[in-house]
C-alpha cells in the first residue's frame, strides 16, 4: 500500500484551496512546520496569521475573520486546539455557528515523544459534546485530502483530527467524501469492525490475517463522528455475530460511544478497543505506544475471535 503523511497532505491541500479561493485564511499557534501550514504561509503571507502560543486568542480572532466572509482554518496540536481554546470554541464559534475550521494535528498518541501533555486522548469527546460542531477523523492521506476540501465548502464550525505519522492509503480514490456517511472498506460476514483514524488500517490487517483462518471480517471506516448517519451504521452492522469498535481515543465519548448508542437494544455483542481512562506517555516510537495501549491488529484479532467463539 502507498503510505502518505496526513499532515503533509493537509498542508498541500490547504495551499491548493487557497490558490482557488482568496477567502480562505489560515491561523497558526507557533507550530506551522509541524502542522504544515508553513506551505500556505510561504505563498500567501498576507492571508496567514501567526498568533503565537495563544490558542484562545487565535480562535476568537478566527471568529472575527469569519464574520467578514473569510473561511478561517485554525491550527495547532489536537490537545491544544480542543483544550486551550475550549471556552472560545463553545462561546464564540459554536453558539453563533461561525464558519471556522479547527484542525487538530498530531492527534491521539501520534506525538509519541512528548508524552501526556501533547497527546490528545479526549479531544473527540470534547468536540462532540459541543452543539453545532461537526467532528471528523480521516483514516489516511486520501481521506484527509477529501475532508479538507469538503470542510472548506461546508458552512459552519468543524473539528478535524489529523495523525502525525505516515498511514497506508485505504480510502478509495474515486469515492466522494460525505459528512455523516460511514464507508465500507472491506466486505465480511462474521464480525464487523467499526474503526477510524489509524485503527482502520489495523482492522484491515487483522481481517486479512483472519481470512486464512476462515473468519470473515467486515471493516467500516466511521470518519464522521458527528454527525453520524444511524441508518448507515445499522445496515453495516446487520447479519454479523458480533461487533468490534477500534479507536485511538478514550473509550469515553468517542467512537465506542457513537456505535453503542446507535445499536442500543440490538442484542449484538460489542467489544470496544480504545484507550482506557488514562493519559498518554512518552515512548521511543509510535508502535511501542500502540502496543502498550492495546491498539494493534493483534488486539483486534483477539476481540474478533472472542466474539466468534
Amino acid at each position: 500500500m502507498r503510505m502518505q503523511n496526513p499532515r503533509q497532505v493537509y498542508g498541500e491541500t490547504l495551499l491548493e484551496l487557497g490558490r482557488k479561493n482568496r477567502n480562505i485564511v489560515v491561523l497558526e499557534a507557533d507550530l506551522s512546520k509541524s502542522t504544515m501550514t508553513c506551505l500556505f504561509e510561504k505563498e500567501f503571507p498576507e492571508r496567514f496569521f501567526e498568533m503565537g502560543i495563544g490558542e484562545a486568542n487565535m480562535t476568537s480572532f478566527a471568529g472575527g475573520l469569519s464574520l467578514t466572509g473569510k473561511i478561517a482554518f485554525t491550527n495547532s496540536f489536537a490537545v491544544f486546539a480542543s483544550g486551550r481554546a475550549y471556552d472560545q470554541i463553545r462561546q464564540g464559534i459554536s453558539i453563533p455557528k461561525l464558519n471556522v475550521k479547527i484542525v487538530g494535528s498530531s492527534a491521539g498518541l501520534s506525538d509519541f515523544g512528548d508524552g501526556a501533555t501533547h497527546q490528545s486522548v479526549e479531544d473527540v469527546a470534547i468536540m462532540r459534546a459541543i452543539p453545532n460542531m461537526t467532528v471528523l477523523v480521516p483514516a489516511d492521506g486520501i481521506e484527509t485530502r477529501k475532508t479538507t476540501k469538503i470542510i472548506a465548502e461546508y458552512q459552519g464550525p468543524v473539528y478535524m483530527r489529523i495523525n502525525r505519522n505516515d498511514l497506508p492509503d485505504l480510502f478509495p480514490e474515486d469515492q466522494e467524501f460525505e459528512i455523516g456517511k460511514s464507508y465500507l472498506i472491506r466486505k465480511g460476514k462474521d464480525v464487523v469492525v467499526f474503526a477510524n483514524g489509524i485503527m482502520v488500517s489495523k482492522a484491515v490487517q487483522a481481517a486479512e490475517r483472519l481470512e486464512g483462518e476462515g473468519i470473515s471480517v467486515r471493516v467500516v471506516n466511521v470518519s464522521s463522528l458527528k454527525p453520524t448517519n444511524e441508518d448507515d451504521i445499522k445496515i453495516l452492522a446487520s447479519g454479523v455475530k458480533g461487533i468490534v469498535t477500534a479507536e485511538e481515543h478514550s473509550l469515553i465519548g468517542g467512537l465506542a460511544s457513537v456505535i453503542t448508542y446507535i445499536l442500543r437494544g440490538s442484542g449484538v455483542r460489542i467489544i470496544s478497543i480504545g484507550i482506557e481512562d488514562e493519559f498518554g506517555q512518552s515512548a521511543h516510537n509510535y508502535d511501542d505506544l500502540l502496543r502498550d495501549y492495546k491498539l494493534t491488529e493483534e488486539n483486534i484479532i483477539g476481540s474478533i475471535k472472542q466474539l466468534v467463539r
